[in-house]
C-alpha cells in the first residue's frame, strides 16, 4: 500500500492543479490578445507620427519653393533653418520602431518646425485628431 496513492490526495490537490491549469490558459490567451492590442496601438500611433512628419515635410517643401526664387540676405536664416528641418525629416527612422532616440528626434523636428514658423511669421494649424490620422492600412 505504500506505492498506492491516497484517493484523498487527488481531491485535496485538485485546487492546486486547477489553479495551475487556469493560470496557464489565461497566460496564453492574454499573450495572444496582448500582441493584437499592441499591434493596433502601434499602428495608430505610427500613423499619427507619420501624418505629423508628412505635414512638416510638405510645409517645408512648399516654403523651400517659395523662398528659393527670392533668396535675399534676410531670407538666408530662414533657408538655413528650412534646410535643417528637411534634413532632420529625411534622416528620421521611419522603419525602425526600436530606435532609442525616436521621441527625442521627433521633439527636435517639432522644435525646428516651430522655429521656422516663427521666422516665417506663420501660424501652423496642424492638429492630430483623436480618432487618428485618417490613414487606413
Amino acid at each position: 500500500m505504500a506505492g498506492d496513492q491516497d484517493p484523498f490526495d487527488a481531491i485535496v490537490m485538485a485546487d492546486d492543479r486547477f489553479h495551475g491549469e487556469g493560470y496557464q490558459e489565461g497566460y496564453e490567451e492574454g499573450s495572444s490578445l496582448g500582441i493584437i492590442e499592441g499591434r493596433q496601438h502601434g499602428t495608430l500611433h505610427g500613423a499619427k507620427i507619420g501624418s505629423e512628419i508628412g505635414c512638416y515635410q510638405g510645409f517645408a517643401f512648399a516654403w523651400r519653393c517659395l523662398l528659393h526664387g527670392r533668396a535675399t540676405e534676410k531670407d538666408s536664416k530662414k533657408m538655413k533653418v528650412l534646410e535643417s528641418l528637411i534634413g532632420m525629416i529625411q534622416k528620421f527612422p521611419y522603419d525602425d520602431p526600436t530606435y532609442a532616440k525616436l521621441h527625442d528626434d521627433l521633439d527636435r523636428i517639432r522644435g525646428r518646425f516651430k522655429q521656422l514658423c516663427s521666422l516665417l511669421n506663420v501660424q501652423p494649424d496642424f492638429k492630430i485628431s483623436v480618432e487618428g490620422s485618417g490613414l487606413s492600412f
